[in-house]
């Protein structure tokens, strides 16, 4: 889960992301390297799915700031059944489009959309959502609200990142905090939707 923040050059370098396991394990997808652009690492991305391997099989995914894509391929890798990834930047975007037919992944869908305009309008429930947005922004609490308002189903799973600096965004009263961790200078944490 990574952010863009600008558009690059066309012709940008390129890095690699990694799936760690599932279907595609060990496959190297190609990533645009641009500013703002953080990939998440194999460490916290293992330490994530491995809190959810009970919950990923067959779930409908959301990655509200999907970067790289990281989360939102890893999650198909491991037996999601569709996944929507949400990226403003259109190179990233396309980028996106492109390691899904590399992966030959019909049940990956690309958005580029800013991912609160895509929250506003969305008629769909998920049950696993990633939120991973650009830092300094106040994101992860506008995110979190526009989806306790609707999208998620009652029991949905969401995992959120956020810099320990901007620890004050808050989230929704009726999400229950199920795991947490801290890494250099970022927190990440995984909540679980209690309907009222």
């Amino acid at each position: 889960m990574s952010k863009v923040k600008k558009q690059s050059d066309k012709n940008a370098p390129k890095g690699q992301i990694r799936i760690i396991a599932g279907q595609f394990r060990g496959r190297k997808l190609p990533v645009l390297m641009a500013d703002g652009l953080r990939p998440t690492t194999d460490r916290v991305k293992e330490t994530v799915f491995n809190w959810l391997m009970p919950y990923i099989q067959d779930a409908n995914c959301l990655d509200c700031f999907a970067g790289s894509g990281g989360l939102g391929f890893e999650a198909i890798s491991r037996g999601a059944s569709a996944v929507t990834l949400v990226e403003l930047n259109k190179l990233a975007a396309q980028q996106l489009k492109d390691n899904k037919a590399l992966l030959k992944a019909d049940n990956i869908q690309v958005i580029q959309q800013n991912a609160l305009d895509f929250l506003h309008n969305n008629q769909q429930s998920y049950s696993l959502v990633f939120i991973d947005p650009p830092f300094r922004k106040g994101l992860a609490q506008q995110t979190a609200q526009l989806l306790s308002e609707k999208g998620l189903t009652d029991d949905a799973l969401i995992y959120v990142e956020m810099e320990t600096d901007h620890n004050t965004q808050i989230m929704p009263s009726h999400w229950q905090l199920l795991k947490e961790k801290v890494a250099g200078q970022v927190v990440y944490r995984l909540y679980q939707n209690s309907a009222d």
